[in-house]
């Protein structure tokens, strides 16, 4: 495999994984659970790029121009990401060979990312602690985030299927 096929597949693992996470999400919103608006996702990261890295609150701060596409753009980077960190855990032979646990444990560790540094910084506190309901928050999180690592699984098992 040449290293442009295996960035075409880390982008192609990442990009699937965040696909199923939000067509979970989508179900989610049809059915009157809350999700995450990628326009504040964008907003925060507009205000990153000029040097802003916390909000006491991400709903009330100034609106970022294109900040909806950025905010989705960044939601499928950071999948990106994540699945180039499995295959630094994993190694790119995983590929080929798909197993359903370091997928799933992967997809459940991320969600670090928005308990400790993404919620905080919007102003959400810890884990959401500054929300009304901090509990459902970090569960909807989870749960978000293991339908993550479903994803990773079976966008490796197509590519390796292909």
């Amino acid at each position: 495999m040449t290293a442009l096929e295996g960035v075409a597949q880390v982008v192609l693992l990442g990009a699937g994984a965040t696909v199923v996470m939000d067509m979970w999400m989508l179900l989610m919103k049809a059915i009157g659970v809350p999700t995450l608006n990628f326009a504040f996702v964008g907003r925060w990261v507009g205000h990153a790029c000029q040097g802003r890295f916390t909000h006491s609150s991400i709903g009330q701060a100034l609106p970022v121009r294109g900040e909806v596409a950025l905010g989705w753009i960044a939601h499928y980077v950071t999948g990106v990401v994540f699945a180039l960190l499995l295959m630094w855990v994993e190694g790119a032979d995983w590929l080929q060979a798909p197993t359903f646990v370091p997928a799933l444990v992967l997809g459940v560790v991320t969600v670090a990312v928005p308990l400790l540094v993404i919620q905080p910084a919007m102003g959400a506190g810890f884990a959401s602690s500054k929300t009304p309901t901090p509990g459902k928050n970090c569960l909807r999180s989870l749960i978000n985030h293991g339908v993550f690592g479903v994803g990773l699984y079976l966008a490796a098992w197509v590519i390796a299927w292909a």
